[in-house]
């Protein structure tokens, strides 16, 4: 009997004993991560591990076991401990112990010999540069996993991800410019698209951009977000909220609301994690579903939420290719892969021209979401004031507040353009690469924190 047909014949032997569902997940990774700050590498890193998880469901109850290793034998005693936790029995499946998925060779370190002379430049580009700090990690992920249901599949990932941070002093006054790259690429692969240089070039000119801003003025307003922010406020404020097991839990305010209006209908959002190059995408999510276009919000009716097998299970919903997991260690949860709002077809020049007085937000940095009600608070890292239809000056300190679903509302012009940005999400104590794209959009009105006049 074949290596999967053994797998398959434990994992369908637990239906008859009275479980529900149950899965073998085995993988490997390996990593590099280099810090760089103050002229000096302060972290230098490599990681590799491989490792099964075992997970049966019976009813209400989960049980899941892990531990290094992917052998077939360590795959069956898992099973074995995970079906006892949920009071069943795993018949004894013997046979030759052999590696269920290849080793997984971790890449040459990469050539980081640009990173002083990156530091240099910068700090000679400006005399007040004050501190200059780059991180580089570039990580590979393969995995298999099989399940109760005959299903068998497996993925190969891999990711690099270059970011720089420039912190500038004036006067007493400190700004911060941030730049990221990351690609689905290892990173030789990488940095023949990348520039280190333009990337920390870009984060410099940012923080000296707003060194000599004027503080942004406080108040409700029209605002246009820039492609270039990325679809951070729309993953974090509304993206989570759409996630099935948020909604079965009853912390989210689009429960119950499948069909109904749930934003301007100019907006139809996507959730795409298929989409080949990007963060999030893959051949299958970490339970062997295909990934897959879902459509969330169509001109501005909600449609649908994103499922892992449990919750799809729970409440009769279609799979939708987003049960991911950050490692074996942990079970999958519905998380989103690369999450966007399609474009319109306005041009962002036109959304300009139309506003009188308003915020053109260019990027935004960190802030906090309320999960349960959407409401958020956005850092802009790089905004201007625009007054009849011209941009005036940068300024500096505006804070976006508001909730994420009412935001949805306010949104008056679709760009057609559409950028992604790259990124690492979290979620109860897992973190997973992902995308969120979105186009320029016009808002009615939002309330800007500020402490200028």
């Amino acid at each position: 009997m074949s290596v999967n047909a053994r797998l398959g014949k434990a994992l369908k032997s637990l239906l008859a004993e009275g479980a529900d569902f149950a899965d073998l997940y085995f993988e490997t990774s390996s990593s590099h991560s280099f810090v760089y700050e103050e002229g000096a590498f302060e972290e230098i890193s490599s990681s590799s591990s491989e490792g099964t998880g075992a997970r049966v469901v019976r009813g209400e109850s989960t049980s899941h076991v892990h531990a290094p290793g992917v052998g077939t034998a360590l795959g069956f005693s898992c099973l074995e401990r995970s079906a006892a936790n949920n009071g069943l029995v795993l018949p004894p499946f013997g046979g030759i112990d052999v590696r269920v998925i290849g080793v997984e060779r971790t890449p040459a370190p990469p050539d980081i010999s640009f990173f002083r002379d990156v530091d240099g430049r910068i700090r000679s580009g400006s005399m007040w540069v004050k501190q200059v700090s780059m991180h580089l990690e570039t990580a590979c992920r393969s995995f298999a996993v099989f399940n109760s249901e005959d299903i068998f599949a497996g993925d190969r990932r891999q990711y690099t991800l270059f970011s720089v941070e420039v912190v500038v002093e004036k006067g007493g006054v400190l700004q911060t410019g941030y730049e990221s790259e990351a690609l689905s690429l290892g990173s030789t692969d990488f940095f023949r698209k990348i520039s280190p240089l333009k990337v920390a070039e870009s984060a410099l000119a940012r923080a000296l951009l707003m060194l000599d801003a004027p503080e942004c003025p406080a108040g409700a307003m029209p605002v246009l977000l820039s492609g270039e922010a990325g679809g951070t406020m729309v993953h974090e404020a509304c993206g989570h909220g759409l996630e099935a097991d948020i909604i079965q839990k009853d912390f989210s305010v689009y429960r119950g609301k499948i069909g109904q209006a749930a934003a301007s209908p100019l907006v139809t959002l996507v959730d795409d994690g298929s989409l080949p190059g990007l963060l999030g995408s893959g051949a299958c999510d970490d339970e062997g579903t295909p990934c897959r276009r879902n459509v969330l919000i169509e001109k501005g009716v909600l449609k649908s939420y994103l499922t892992d097998r449990t919750s799809a299970r729970k409440d009769g919903l279609p799979l939708t290719g987003n049960g991911r997991r950050s490692s074996f260690r942990s079970i999958p949860q519905p998380r989103m892969t690369n999450t966007y709002i399609e474009p319109g077809e306005t041009s962002p020049e036109e959304m300009l021209r139309g506003m009188k007085k308003g915020l053109f937000v260019r990027k935004m940095g960190g802030g906090e979401v309320d999960p349960t009600s959407g409401d958020f608070v956005f850092h802009v890292t790089e905004g201007y004031l625009v007054r009849d239809g011209r941009i005036v000056h940068p300024v500096r300190g505006a804070v976006l507040t508001g909730n994420g679903p009412d935001v949805l509302f306010q949104i008056e012009a679709v760009g057609n353009d559409l950028h992604f940005l790259p990124g690492m999400c979290g979620k109860s104590g897992q973190s997973v690469p992902v995308s969120d794209g979105q186009p320029s959009l016009l808002l009615q009105s939002m309330v800007i924190g500020g402490s200028g006049a």
